[in-house]
């Protein structure tokens, strides 16, 4: 009877060569639509040799940024970073001074 390893990994976030979650999906779509840029732009008759310094150009700024992003913000830190924009800065009272401070 075969004996099958329990997966430790279940509950964790997805993670491949050091990004995680929402990371991977921004790098696979960033890779994705590098490479449907790079298809037009070589259908429609652009230069080989601009067509592939293209690719390797953003490619690197992609890869870059990406791990960048994932290094500074974490797993979370970008879905904070876009809930803390939508929270006010300041709480702005317009009543009277006299009543925030009369007792009752």
């Amino acid at each position: 009877m075969a004996e099958y390893g329990i997966n430790k990994g279940v509950g964790r976030s997805p993670e491949f060569k050091g990004l995680t979650s929402q990371y991977l999906f921004i790098f696979a779509g960033g890779l994705l639509s590098l490479f449907i840029i790079f298809v037009v732009m070589y259908m429609s008759g652009v230069g080989t040799t601009v067509c592939i310094g293209f690719g390797v150009v953003t490619g690197t700024a992609l890869v870059v940024v990406t791990f960048r992003l994932n290094a500074r913000y974490g797993p979370y830190g970008m879905m904070k970073r876009a809930a803390s924009r939508r929270h006010p800065r300041r709480i702005i009272s317009r009543r009277r001074i006299s009543r925030l401070i009369k007792t009752k």
